[in-house]
């Protein structure tokens, strides 16, 4: 191990332990742990004014891969992921736009009237809705929009909302294993290796379906008592808001759904169409933008949460440093070299691994720099590579769930509950979704073995 890997570890290991400690705000740790491997990994140790480039990836912004793609993917998978930022950045501005028209009060009233205001009905349905929705959009859209109504549901119907976020950001993670357009690693996988949307639909669909049945009796049986108490406690009232009063502005509503509508049909298609991530959101943001008027700007543009974009750029920079030095690849060779050809090892390896480092590691360049290891196993190996493949989407895909930074939806669905006055720290996020993120891993690999070897 050379001095810039020992460095870019280093560094990792300081900020992850950092924001666990949760002293200072996790934007500035990421940030500055980004300064630090640009200076002392890249220009220091590396001397590579090149990788920092890399690194940054600006340029990409401005190819017309970037926002239309014609390639297999038209989005980057090295270095600061661009496409991802500038998506979430356009999807806040949208659902901004849509909370301004008085859409989620609208719903989580349509919804708490639809189960007679009960609390563990909308739990377990907010739950379902979760994973079905992110089997065909980002979950990072599908926990912006049902975190933000279940918080306004929370402050209408006084309970917890953190109990049902970390459900439903648990549930969109483990929905979006079931499909190649759910999850990001999907869709590297997909695209790289030329498996299609119903090739993951039968094979790790089924295991997130079984997954997520497990994953209603655990939830229901961690919260239900403090839900009960909760309502118990909030006593027999006897009115409660009419859906209609929560819209203010007939017209802002209709477009505001509009706008979502559109959003949704793009990303469901945009593996036809071409259109990136990045193209959608600007788009979203563009239209959100263009009917507000000029005090609705003003007001969508002060409420984006840009600490949690300063965040993920951070976040990136600092996971490129352990890209560029090789820290990645070593880890992903080990595999090859610790199994010994042997099948059940290899897909045990192969799980695991993928979902303890995507616990800590995003999962989108860790998700890339396994696809040519697990080809190369299957070929040199003689093992089957579409058992390594469901290994790898089911690893990756959900051992994001563990930690409150393993996966995009994680850092906000967090943000979203933070914002509303519910902060939610590593110790209560562990709690609820690492032995969850255990049990699904578990139920993995029981299928894989059962159904592949």
């Amino acid at each position: 191990m050379n001095i810039s890997q020992i460095i870019a570890i280093a560094i990792f290991v300081a900020m992850f332990i950092m924001i666990v400690l949760d002293k200072i705000e996790r934007h500035i740790v990421t940030l500055a742990a980004g300064v630090l491997v640009a200076i002392f990994v890249f220009l220091i140790a590396m001397q590579s004014p090149q990788a920092l480039w890399e690194t940054l990836n600006v340029s990409t912004i401005f190819t017309p891969d970037f926002w239309l793609a014609t390639g297999e993917s038209g989005e980057s998978t090295s270095g600061i992921n661009w496409a991802t930022i500038i998506f979430i950045a356009g999807m806040m501005i949208m659902v901004e736009g849509m909370g301004r028209s008085g859409f989620f009060k609208w719903l989580c009233l349509r919804i708490a009237k639809a189960v007679n205001y009960k609390i563990i009905p909308i739990f377990i349905a907010f739950m379902c809705m979760s994973a079905f929705l992110a089997m065909f959009i980002d979950s990072i859209t599908v926990i912006l929009f049902l975190a933000a109504v279940t918080c306004e549901l929370a402050s209408i119907l006084k309970f917890n909302p953190v109990p049902i976020i970390l459900s439903e950001i648990f549930c969109a993670n483990l929905g979006g294993s079931a499909t190649m357009c759910g999850d990001p690693p999907n869709i590297i996988i997909g695209t790289s290796l030329g498996y299609t949307f119903a090739d993951f639909i039968t094979n790790t669909g089924l295991i997130a379906l079984i997954s997520l049945l497990v994953m209603l009796v655990y939830f229901y049986l961690l919260c239900h008592k403090q839900l009960k108490a909760e309502e118990a406690a909030r006593g027999n009232v006897t009115s409660y808001p009419d859906p209609k009063e929560a819209v203010a502005d007939q017209k802002a509503f209709v477009i505001s759904i509009c706008i979502f509508a559109l959003a949704v049909v793009l990303l469901i298609t945009h593996a036809q169409t071409g259109l990136t991530v990045a193209t959608i959101g600007v788009l979203a943001a563009v239209l959100t933008l263009a009917t507000a008027g000029g005090e609705g700007v003003k007001y969508i543009m002060k409420r984006v949460d840009y600490k949690t974009l300063l965040f993920f750029v951070g976040l990136f920079i600092a996971v490129g440093g352990l890209e560029q030095t090789g820290v990645l690849v070593m880890v992903a060779n080990l595999i090859e070299s610790v199994s010994g050809g042997n099948p059940s090892i290899m897909v045990f390896i192969i799980l695991w691994l993928s979902a303890v480092a995507s616990a800590f590691v995003d999962n989108i360049p860790f998700a890339a720099t396994m696809v040519p290891v697990i080809q190369s196993m299957a070929a040199t190996t003689g093992m089957p590579l579409d058992t390594l493949v469901w290994a790898l989407s089911m690893g990756t895909d959900v051992g994001g769930n563990a930690t409150p930074i393993g996966a995009s939806a994680n850092v906000v669905g967090t943000s979203v509950s933070a914002k509303s006055g519910h902060p939610i720290g590593w110790g209560t996020y562990c709690k609820y979704c690492a032995p969850a993120t255990i049990i699904v891993v578990a139920i993995s690999m029981i299928c894989i073995m059962v159904r592949y070897l």
